[in-house]
């Protein structure tokens, strides 16, 4: 371990310490990009050699996010605008994003896993893993983990308002009755997150300050943090920072 590594610890411990007695957000949203950069960094040959170590470095943060006490967790890992990229990169994408919520889902996590986003635009493989792990995490106690597959959030609202119009439809009313209904409070009761509180806090990795349809209708009031570095290389030390800005936020709630 180097001088640097060195002073970065002590960093760390004296950041974390400081953190301890400052509101903590319930909800975190993390857009998870730079995978493919980063692997062209690495001189690697493929750009999945950059998602799977994006896909490896998932358990630490929901780690940290256990240390301090983070309820929720939103993970995006697969827009449904990226599902257009070339077979080459979406198959191996995929097998990399099955494999780590079968991980995320194993018995030994405390992880409550919960897909997000159109399954209808997914593989049939990928949709039963994704059922399968939320099923057999259902009852356990730890974070709620969205795991936003195939995601994106205008999708997102226009599947909530055809929800709502189904809904009402099944029980007789006619258009102008759910017209005269339709309030903000019945669209959030149809969205992917119904039933979770909206996320207090977005990081974005990679550098660019920019959300990309991410949780479009949950974040009206959150508080954004973005980091320069790429996902693979975000570390504890980069989510306490992330902590430390929301901490010193006054948040207005859009007033």
């Amino acid at each position: 371990m180097g001088v640097r590594d060195l002073a970065y610890g002590v960093y760390e411990r004296r950041l974390g310490r400081a953190l301890a007695d400052t509101p903590k957000p319930r909800h975190v949203g993390v857009i998870l990009y730079g995978n493919r950069r980063w692997a062209r960094a690495a001189g690697a040959q493929h750009v999945s050699h950059g998602h799977q170590a994006g896909a490896d470095h998932i358990a630490d943060l929901l780690e940290w996010c256990d240390e301090v006490g983070v309820e929720v967790v939103t993970l995006w890992l697969l827009s449904s605008d990226n599902l257009t990229r070339s077979p080459d990169e979406i198959v191996p994408l995929l097998a990399i994003i099955e494999d780590t919520v079968r991980d995320l889902s194993e018995h030994s996590k405390p992880w409550r896993v919960h897909p997000v986003g159109a399954l209808d635009l997914l593989p049939d493989s990928t949709v039963r893993v994704l059922k399968e792990a939320e099923e057999a995490t259902r009852d356990k106690p730890g974070l709620v983990v969205n795991v936003a597959v195939g995601y994106g959030g205008r999708r997102e609202i226009a599947d909530a308002v055809r929800s709502l119009l189904h809904e009402h439809a099944e029980k007789g009313a006619s258009l102008e009755e759910v017209a005269t209904l339709l309030d903000v409070e019945h669209i959030a009761e149809h969205l992917y997150t119904r039933g979770q509180p909206d996320p207090d806090l977005v990081i974005r990795t990679s550098g660019e300050q920019r959300l990309g349809g991410f949780l479009l209708w949950q974040i009206a009031n959150s508080e954004f943090y973005f980091c320069d570095a790429l996902w693979p290389d975000f570390r504890r030390i980069d989510f306490l920072r992330a902590l430390r800005s929301y901490a010193q936020r006054h948040r207005r709630f859009g007033s």
